[in-house]
């Protein structure tokens, strides 16, 4: 049975859940770099988006009592490859090794004009 989660003060911009608890498992929806508390403009350049990011995905992992820790595969969508450099200065800093499983794609195009959207999967031990 999924459970429903969502980080308190925060708003979903579609029809979804900020994340699904299947059991030993948590899917979080991509978060783009919108402050989803007061849905202001995303910020300009690639590493505050990328810090933004984070911060709203470890907003919906401390709802489910988990960390970065926890995370084992990460999904990242770029508008533009020639942001990987400095998308992934800022990753780096959020995960110590071994570092999660990782797909990174280029896209034509993200919801309310982002530059980077993340997702993730976490494991409860």
């Amino acid at each position: 049975m999924r459970k429903a989660i969502q980080a308190k003060g925060t708003v979903a911009s579609g029809p979804y859940s900020h994340a699904v608890d299947a059991g030993d498992y948590i899917f979080l929806s991509g978060q783009t770099a919108m402050n989803t508390a007061s849905t202001e403009n995303k910020p300009s350049d690639i590493a505050e988006q990328t810090e933004q990011c984070f911060e709203n995905l470890l907003a919906v992992l401390k709802e489910a009592n988990l960390t970065l820790d926890d995370v084992v595969k990460v999904n990242v969508y770029l508008t533009d490859m020639k942001n990987f450099s400095a998308m992934n200065e800022v990753y780096e800093k959020q995960f110590s090794k071994p570092f999660p499983a990782r797909t990174c794609v280029a896209v034509s195009a993200l919801p309310l004009g982002a530059d980077v959207e993340i997702e993730m999967i976490a494991k409860r031990s």
